[in-house]
């Protein structure tokens, strides 16, 4: 039998419940924000208005179910499953494998907190190896660079704002990397003090 005739004979509850399903899945399994047309995909749907207000019932869900994960709407229709922020300082320790390095991680800190910032200034105060993060950061989508004369200046994409869940504006996601920097300092000088 075709999947499409499956699909009609199932009552509407479990088509429903199939399709939060699918979305739950794949947000969980893409680790990263999704759009619209992603999200249609995976539902098999042309339907943009459909996928939509079936991401927002789970959202709902979510929410209702006062869960450690959270789906969160950002800028430019996109939805990702995430850590609620306020546990992410009772998880940070658990967690074996960091995304990067701490070379790489250091680079791209000074570049968040600096942006707009010259490539040659990054490699002034991080050293010569930092050619070798910035190349890397790139690659992973974190960071972009543009020539503006003889310069090339550095600045973090939205990717990197909403892999961190920070603010897509700048001066707020300066603040909030301050803050959060802030913390994990005070967490790590508690340890070693204890």
């Amino acid at each position: 039998m075709p999947p499409e005739s499956v699909q009609k004979a199932e009552p509407a509850s479990d088509r429903l419940k199939r399709a939060l399903r699918l979305i739950e899945a794949a947000l969980y399994v893409a680790g990263r924000p999704l759009d619209l047309s992603e999200i249609c995909s995976v539902l098999k749907t042309r339907s943009r208005e459909k996928a939509k207000k079936l991401v927002k019932m789970l959202m709902q869900e979510y929410a209702s179910r006062d869960a450690a994960l959270e789906i969160l709407e950002v800028k430019g229709e996109r939805y990702v499953m995430q850590l609620k922020a306020e546990l992410t300082p009772y998880i940070r320790r658990i967690v074996k494998r960091p995304l990067l390095s701490t070379g790489p991680l250091k680079t791209l800190s000074y570049i968040a907190l600096r942006q707009p910032v010259s490539q040659k200034r990054v490699i002034e105060v991080r050293g010569r190896h930092a050619y070798r993060h910035i190349s890397l950061l790139k690659e992973m989508g974190l960071i972009t660079s543009e020539r503006r004369g003889r310069a090339t200046v550095l600045r973090t994409t939205d990717y990197f704002a909403d892999y961190f869940g920070l603010s897509h504006d700048i001066s707020v996601m300066k603040r909030e990397l301050r803050k959060t920097l802030g913390e994990q300092f005070a967490d790590e000088k508690n340890q070693q003090q204890t």
